[in-house]
């Protein structure tokens, strides 16, 4: 069926896809990179630091924007090395389907207000030098120095359009956890799915009220056992090594979401199923 142009385009033939590694809409994804053939046991987590501060209300758009790519931000520089020209750029929803664009523009919306600096987008300090620098290549920094992150958010984190991305995004950037007073439910659940821990201060407390400035570094006791709505304890250290101590409550709801976040989330969760029935 098709017209005679649409047969003619030539296509590759096997039982696998055949990735092009110069394509800028599709790529291999990262998210099956060195999975093991078992799960491996949660891990407590040490010395995390914050790559991003939020306040309330921040959207699903705020953290992986659909619209357009900004040429001087890291997606769009991405695309000029790729020699696309930035009237070509298309949009992050349109490109939905290569990582490389996607994770460079989470936490990329030129609206998004992130308290660890001055000016508004995808912008933050890496710390302990304090040095600011954009999102993702803080993240970079971060992952070479074997550094996990957190996200300090207030009301309703994630609401807006249920999208993946966002909790996608976030992953591959090294979140492992999202502390927040709330969080939208679809995107609670899509953190869940991407191996990202969300946890949620105890009611009447954020972080203003308990003097979090986002400079600290972070302490995670708990998660190597795991339960569903377990309290959790945090530590926060400053530079100066002021500790406070504060209680949060675990939003993994039920034994399989314990099982997605063993596995690294729900997509290595299926691999692994789909592994061990070929077996």
């Amino acid at each position: 069926t098709g017209n005679e142009q649409w047969n003619d385009v030539e296509v590759p033939s096997g039982d696998l896809y055949e990735w092009n590694p110069e394509s800028t809409y599709i790529q291999e994804p990262a998210f099956f990179k060195d999975l093991s053939p078992e799960p491996e046991d949660l891990t407590d987590i040490a010395d995390a630091r914050v790559l991003v501060k939020v306040g309330d209300s921040v959207t699903t758009d705020h953290i992986s924007p659909a619209g357009a790519i900004p040429s001087k931000m890291p997606a769009g520089q991405y695309l000029i090395e790729k020699d696309v020209d930035p009237r070509n750029f298309n949009s992050f929803g349109s490109r939905r389907g290569n990582h490389e664009v996607m994770v460079r523009g989470t936490f990329g919306n030129i609206r998004l207000r992130n308290q660890l600096v001055e000016k508004e987008g995808g912008y933050t300090v890496h710390f302990p030098d304090g040095e600011e620098t954009t999102i993702y290549e803080a993240s970079l920094q971060y992952a070479d120095e074997g550094v996990p992150l957190v996200v300090l958010a207030g009301k309703e984190y994630g609401s807006g359009s249920s999208r993946d991305w966002a909790a996608k995004g976030s992953f591959l950037l090294g979140v492992r956890v999202v502390i927040a007073e709330s969080f939208e439910r679809i995107h609670r659940s899509n953190l869940v799915g991407m191996g990202v821990v969300p946890l949620q201060y105890a009611d009447g407390e954020n972080a203003e009220s308990l003097g979090l400035t986002g400079e600290e570094s972070f302490d995670i006791g708990g998660l190597s056992d795991l339960e569903p709505g377990a309290e959790l304890t945090v530590k926060a250290t400053s530079d100066d090594g002021e500790e406070k101590e504060f209680l949060v409550k675990t939003r993994v709801d039920s034994p399989v979401e314990i099982e997605y976040l063993r596995n690294g989330g729900i997509l290595q969760t299926v691999l692994r199923q789909l592994l061990k029935e070929d077996e």
